[in-house]
């Protein structure tokens, strides 16, 4: 069968405009990047961005006391309540401060832990420690919270440790929430600063030393400045996770409640969205400015 001159056949056809298109978009790198990053950017707006413009606009509706109706109607009686009464006051510094003593716990423990297996560990034994570490994440976290409850009961095995020399375990209480999200937060903390350690040089604590620094300075003068972006994204990790963390409160918590319970509550029990939406904008407002503060630092830049 012959063919007219000049006239393509469709794969012939397909294969031109392939190469077209192909051509166009080798010499456009910009535009190769964008249609790379069409996707995530635009799944990452719906799911973030929508979501905490429609939770700021909940906050300012109303709910029917007797109906449970929501009333879309702008009021500022959620946020004035929320800012206002005594109750919110007392869990946002309560939250507040078991998030940061949870951060600092977790720093204190990852970042010996992280110079060893950076700096200290042989290869093999690095990889132990990373999928030992790893571990951790694969268990429900439901498993390890009631884990941990188990734990700290007045008659489990932690109690039987310390029952020898006189002593008693915290059981229920603040002291479980820290020690319990303290213990589930903690690989993330540590995988960061590893990471960052791995970036330090070994060439310059070697000529650290070799001009006369002792470890301690060397620490402090070389590897904390080069390392500090690494525990600014460790500290985002955990203070972020414990501020909306209610599931632990409520295992281990015993009566003592978080931001994140009071969400809860007026989502189920309350049946008021509103008051939930305002409740959380909290943990959210806490973020942006600790994010802002380190923002100003310039430690972002060189995470």
């Amino acid at each position: 069968m012959t063919r007219k001159p000049g006239v393509q056949s469709k794969s012939e056809s397909g294969l031109s405009s392939a190469r077209l298109v192909s051509s166009y978009l080798f010499s456009r790198p910009k535009t190769r990047l964008a249609l790379l990053l069409a996707a995530p950017v635009t799944w990452l707006v719906l799911i973030y961005v929508v979501a905490l413009v429609a939770l700021l606009i909940t906050a300012f509706w109303s709910v029917d006391s007797f109906t449970g109706e929501i009333h879309m109607t702008w009021s500022l009686d959620n946020l004035q309540q929320v800012f206002t009464q005594a109750l919110y006051r007392t869990v946002t510094f309560r939250t507040v401060g078991i998030a940061l003593l949870v951060t600092v716990i977790d720093l204190v423990v990852a970042l010996p832990i992280a110079f060893f297996m950076a700096k200290i560990a042989k290869a093999r034994s690095q990889r132990i420690m990373v999928i030992l570490i790893l571990m951790p994440l694969w268990a429900s976290y439901l498993v390890k919270a009631y884990a941990w409850r188990s734990v700290l009961s007045h008659d489990g095995i932690l109690q039987w440790l310390v029952q020898p020399f006189g002593l008693s375990t915290p059981g229920y209480g603040l002291a479980g929430i820290v020690i319990t999200q303290a213990y589930i937060w903690l690989p993330y903390v540590i995988l960061p600063i590893f990471t960052g350690l791995e970036r330090v040089s070994n060439t310059l604590l070697e000529a650290s030393s070799d001009l006369g620094a002792k470890s301690g300075k060397t620490i402090r003068l070389v590897v904390a400045p080069l390392l500090l972006p690494a525990i600014i994204a460790a500290s985002i990790f955990s203070f972020s996770l414990t501020l909306g963390d209610y599931i632990t409160v409520n295992i281990v918590g015993g009566p003592n409640q978080m931001l994140g319970n009071l969400v809860y509550s007026n989502v189920g029990a309350a049946n008021n969205l509103p008051l939930a939406a305002a409740i959380a904008l909290i943990p959210v407002a806490l973020m942006f400015g600790y994010l802002t503060v380190v923002r100003k630092t310039g430690a972002l830049e060189n995470l």
